[in-house]
């Protein structure tokens, strides 16, 4: 691996587990970074899966704070989030890499499509703040994006914002603080099965590692206080470019 490589992986680590705690996606900044170093379809999602499972629980433990009365809701909506991810997990490893390449760019164009919804949703949610308590269908709901999750990471959090918005509305902060602790879950057992199972590269998943778990302390430490315009756009622009990239191949 070149020097510049290591220094490229990094900073998309890095901005990867800031914005994964703020807002999400950060998968569609590490995902066509490795994509374009040449790194295989699965071979990026596995190692880029494992290397950022220390961000998001980073990002989690930061945000341990505001999720106040949710953490009851977290335990018992985690146990979904955990049985998807073996499900999504299990996808990944028994589907034809073909058939990943070409499902791949549908789920980055969908995941790009919520980024760029995500400020109409979350003003919405903005004027929504009940004691609903997890449902039936909120709890299937988690489970399909556990699955989701498991088999592609890329905007699981904003998904999980959305539905549980729909189905138990509160502020949008302690709703992100439960995402960040489901996410932390998906990306946790979905890590540890592709570290046994799945094709790795261990350098990229050393350098993620470190990298996103500043990013994730410093998205937490930073959450409510960073506009995330910015990011989001160039989110979408990386996005884009990487549906078209893959398209083109």
């Amino acid at each position: 691996m070149e020097w510049w490589e290591v220094l490229v992986i990094s900073f998309a680590g890095l901005w990867a587990g800031t914005i994964n705690t703020v807002v999400g996606s950060g998968t569609l900044v590490t995902f066509p970074v490795l994509v374009a170093l040449g790194y295989p379809p699965v071979t990026a999602t596995t190692s880029n899966a494992i290397g950022l499972v220390p961000g998001t629980i980073a990002g989690a433990w930061g945000y341990r704070h505001e999720l106040g009365e949710r953490s009851g809701s977290l335990r018992s909506l985690a146990v979904a989030s955990f049985f998807g991810a073996l499900g999504g997990s299990a996808l990944l490893l028994t589907l034809p890499h073909d058939a990943f390449e070409t499902v791949v760019p549908w789920l980055v164009g969908l995941s790009v499509a919520l980024v760029a919804v995500q400020p109409l949703l979350t003003k919405w949610l903005g004027t929504r703040n009940t004691d609903a308590k997890p449902g039936p269908l909120l709890f299937f709901l988690i489970f399909l994006i556990g699955i989701y999750g498991g088999y592609f990471t890329a905007a699981q959090g904003i998904m999980l914002v959305g539905v549980m918005g729909l189905l138990m509305p509160d502020t949008v902060q302690r709703l992100n603080a439960v995402k960040n602790g489901l996410s932390a879950v998906v990306n946790l057992v979905a890590g540890a099965v592709y570290a046994v199972v799945a094709p790795v590269s261990w350098p990229v998943v050393g350098l993620l590692a470190v990298s996103s778990t500043c990013g994730g302390l410093l998205g937490a430490r930073i959450g409510r206080k960073l506009p995330p315009l910015v990011l989001r756009i160039v989110i979408v622009v990386i996005g884009v470019a990487a549906v078209v990239h893959m398209v083109m191949e």
